[in-house]
């Protein structure tokens, strides 16, 4: 008798959404499980760029962007035109009420710059401060308001006033929550109560990296895109958004030297392991953007998106 793969077959669909002519989402299965539905997208991969110079990266990091990532400008079209970023992931750092406090509308301004000189969408984040980001993201939302942009993250404790920004300003919106398919959820009618509209809402169900948490990670993705697309519950079915880059590079084993952790191997190897392997992992249980760090990851985890696709 022929073998007969078993397949599983969904009733639930992602949403297809376009982010300033890129579009992600829209498959009917798992990814890469083009046997069992369809894929309309790739995966897209974005690049990370703060608005103020980083104190603490991995010195891997600073080889290839300390000459630029003080000039978020510079920093962004290097991303596009050298590392082949599809997104750009800006991180408002300087917001931070405990470090530069700068003023919402001077990041405004900086963000606008940032927008101005690439090609590619632009995700705008704030410093992390639930109630800074409140007055940041009303300054971005409204300056740029002939561009649409993406902007958060919109958290359950200041939903409202950004999910009213990105309403009022026609801009999509980050629903951030921590690793709770339940909470993911919860924020995602909150928003769409409030009018956002859903095809506006990027989901961003927080990401842990590899041996720090990937594990729990992955469940939580794979439980939100089961949601989607096997209960069909559309409260579910946004795309994903994984911010890898800052989570793999965060770990001590991407800053330390092999003499300080004998027997581990070259520290940029092991930075460009943790930070390839959690995207392709958090990529195969449902995310349709990953936001990185090396250009070098994202050589490894397009090789990887091409071997998935049987190329």
């Amino acid at each position: 008798m022929a073998f007969q793969a078993p397949t599983e077959t969904y009733k639930g669909v992602i949403r297809a959404t376009d982010l300033g002519g890129v579009a992600i989402g829209g498959e009917t299965a798992f990814p890469f499980h083009t046997f069992e539905g369809e894929m309309p997208n790739d995966p897209k991969l974005a690049f990370e760029v703060w608005d103020i110079a980083p104190d603490d990266w991995s010195p891997e990091l600073e080889v290839i962007l300390a000459d630029v990532w003080a000039d978020p400008v510079a920093w962004a079209k290097r991303a596009v035109d050298e590392f082949g970023a599809q997104l750009i992931y800006l991180r408002l750092k300087s917001t931070d009420p405990n470090g530069a406090a700068k003023a919402s509308v001077e990041a405004a301004a900086t963000a606008k710059q940032v927008v101005e000189s690439v090609d590619v969408p632009v995700v705008v984040v704030g410093s992390g401060d639930v109630e800074a980001d409140v007055d940041v993201m009303k300054a971005v939302a409204e300056t740029l308001a002939d561009t649409p942009v993406v902007i958060g993250n919109a958290e359950e404790d200041n939903y409202r006033p950004i999910g009213a920004a990105a309403m009022g300003y026609k801009h999509g919106v980050v629903a951030f929550s921590p690793m709770d398919v339940n909470l993911a959820k919860q924020l995602n009618v909150l928003l769409s109560q409030l009018g956002v509209d859903e095809g506006m809402i990027v989901m961003d169900p927080t990401t842990g990296a590899l041996g720090y948490g990937l594990e729990y990670a992955y469940t939580v993705f794979e439980r939100d895109r089961l949601a989607a697309l096997a209960q069909n519950d559309a409260k579910m079915q946004m795309p994903i958004l994984a911010t890898v880059g800052q989570e793999a590079w965060k770990a001590k084993e991407t800053k330390v030297t092999e003499e300080e952790l004998p027997g581990t191997g070259d520290r940029k190897t092991r930075g460009l392991m943790w930070e390839s392997l959690t995207a392709v992992s958090l990529l195969l249980a449902g995310a349709n953007v990953v936001v990185l760090r090396h250009p070098e990851s994202a050589n490894l985890i397009r090789q990887a998106i091409a071997s998935l696709k049987g190329e």
